[in-house]
């Protein structure tokens, strides 16, 4: 191209950048201004370079400002990107502009990090958006209000900003687990990486001590001392995994379950939590249904209740667990403020006869971090946790109680209609641990491709690592002996665990996948539940946990191929 076709072109981009239809703003990273352009600046009744120098949250309103800051700044320099965030532009004394704001990290030519934020005029649509559902609700409920229209009019304004504030409430909180989400489960992946870098150094000291004859004395202080440094870490990974339960992003893996022989199953555990000082008894209704859910964390779900039962009745008392059927109608569901479908459900309600909760207390217990423990006695993350695996699994979950008579919560899930209980299959614990197989191991984290390495090698395996999806086809390309894809979920370089795995299967239609993760997004879990026919080991795993589920794939039979 000529020299001027070359400055004619670059007039027509500054051209389309200054007068776009859309607002244009690129701020260092700390969010301070470098260039807006004309659009925005004259939405603002201002010039481009008076905007400059500024912070982009000092542009929005006070709301939107403390929204920004807290919650839409640390998910930019967490994940790099939002998407369609609605805001409010501050314009002086004339009213604030709605508008959507998108914002991508991009690197600069001398290696800093800037942030390139898209901002669109929302106005209109905001306005259709209202428009759009005063519309429908005139016309829903026209036919019926205007006959009593006189006698009830006091009652109905009151009944309409009662169901206006619900809904703005139930909007709020959606938005608020939406960020919360977002934040704990970019943090849990990172942690639960070192969490197994963590655990599995320490097992590999404790292997080695007893190939490496020490004093007694030193022996007992390192095993301590390793013993101690488990534990925490072990607790750690506990604490990850409430987490990402409050939030709705463990990855579930849902069965047809008989909620009745579950809590039969799991008395003996029960009744040793509670102690000798605790009465335990279980009543199952007659013709129970079955329900689809993930039975180890309903199994957890439950031994938090009893635990936090068992506190609750430090002299002793009692504590019931009821099964039964359900029915939850369209007049229960409505004065619900979260969503939930009516319809027919299975009914699990944990009672105690404890010292109960007063209503302020009732209204805190299922939020994150909230207790009423002394201090060191409780994360507050066990009723939480509790909470966001039912709503996760399509449930519900509710609770009485009243101070000195004791508490029930009643947990509901949905009835699964046409289901089986599949036969319980006997583990056998016999098989050997190692192989001489290879595997393709597939981890962005350096330290902890490391770890696995070193362990798959340990247990006899033939292992090639890489760090990225595109090498790891480079490796399977050009080694024709790979048994067993092991490939982390979330990677960088545009290609995730699951297309490494669908390219790795297309290309070698006989191997074996495992993937591993400590927050999913989305990549092999859909509506919080993993895919069918995939095979996960969550983030952080031992070397015994390892050990036994790469050997147990590798046994598995070929599926019988089609016709």
């Amino acid at each position: 191209m000529s020299e001027s076709g070359t400055g004619q072109l670059g007039n027509d981009l500054e051209d389309l950048f200054e007068n776009a239809p859309c607002g244009y703003v690129i701020t260092d990273a700390a969010g301070r201004i470098m260039r807006a352009n004309h659009t925005l600046s004259a939405w603002l009744d201002s010039e481009p370079t008076d905007l400059t120098g500024q912070r982009f949250s000092d542009l929005l309103n006070v709301a939107g400002k403390i929204y920004y800051e807290t919650h839409f700044a640390p998910l930019v320099r967490m994940q790099g990107f939002f998407n369609e965030v609605a805001l409010d532009l501050a314009r002086g004394d004339r009213d604030p502009l709605p508008v959507l704001v998108n914002a991508a990290e991009r690197p600069s030519a001398d290696g800093s990090r800037r942030i390139v934020i898209t901002i669109f005029n929302a106005k209109d649509r905001r306005r259709y958006e209202r428009e759009l559902l005063e519309a429908r609700r005139l016309a829903d409920a026209a036919s019926s209000e205007l006959q009593q229209l006189n006698l009830t009019l006091e009652a109905r304004v009151a009944e309409e900003v009662a169901e206006r504030l619900k809904a703005e409430e139930a909007l709020r909180q959606a938005q608020k687990m939406e960020a919360v989400g977002q934040l704990t489960g970019g943090v849990a992946h990172d942690f639960n990486n070192l969490l197994t870098v963590i655990i599995g150094g320490l097992e590999s000291v404790t292997r080695q001590l007893g190939r490496d004859p020490l004093p007694p004395d030193a022996i007992r202080r390192i095993e301590r001392a390793v013993a101690m440094a488990t534990h925490g870490a072990e607790r750690a990974a506990t604490l990850t995994a409430r987490l990402l339960a409050f939030a709705r992003r463990q990855p579930l893996d849902p069965r047809p379950v008989d909620p009745g022989r579950l809590v039969t199953g799991l008395a003996d555990l029960l009744q040793r939590t509670l102690g000798e000082a605790v009465e335990f008894q279980t009543v199952s209704g007659a013709g129970l249904w079955l329900t689809n859910v993930d039975a180890g964390e309903l199994e957890n779900a439950l031994v938090n209740l009893a635990v936090n039962a068992r506190d609750a009745m430090p002299g002793g008392g009692c504590l019931t667990i009821e099964t039964s059927n359900a029915f939850l109608d369209e007049d229960y569901v409505s004065a619900i403020p979260e969503p939930v479908s009516s319809g027919q459900y299975v009914l699990v309600a944990v009672s105690d006869t404890g010292t109960g909760m007063d209503a302020a207390t009732m209204s805190q217990v299922f939020e994150p971090f909230f207790t009423t423990k002394e201090v060191g006695k409780g994360t507050g993350l066990g009723l939480s946790q509790v909470y966001g695996f039912v709503r996760q699994s399509g449930g519900h979950i509710r609770i009485y109680s009243e101070v000195g008579l004791g508490t029930t919560i009643k947990i509901y899930l949905p009835r699964l209609v046409g289901g089986s209980v599949a036969a319980e299959q006997v583990v056998d614990s016999s098989f050997s641990e190692g192989g001489s197989e290879t595997v393709l191991l597939v981890e962005d984290h350096e330290d902890l491709r490391t770890y696995t390495a070193g362990v798959l090698r340990e247990l006899g395996y033939k292992v090639l690592d890489a760090a990225n999806g595109r090498v790891a086809l480079e490796l399977l390309q050009a080694n024709n002996d790979v048994a067993l894809l092991f490939t982390d979920v979330v990677m960088p370089d545009g290609l995730n665990g699951r297309q490494l795995a669908e390219e790795a299967v297309r290309r070698r239609p006989g191997i074996k996948v495992l993937y591993t993760t400590g927050y999913t997004r989305n990549a092999i879990v859909h509506n919080g539940r993993l895919d069918p026919g995939v095979n996960l080991i969550s983030k952080p795993f031992t070397y015994r946990e390892l050990a036994e589920r790469v050997r147990r794939l590798l046994d598995e039979p070929d599926p019988a191929p089609a016709g």
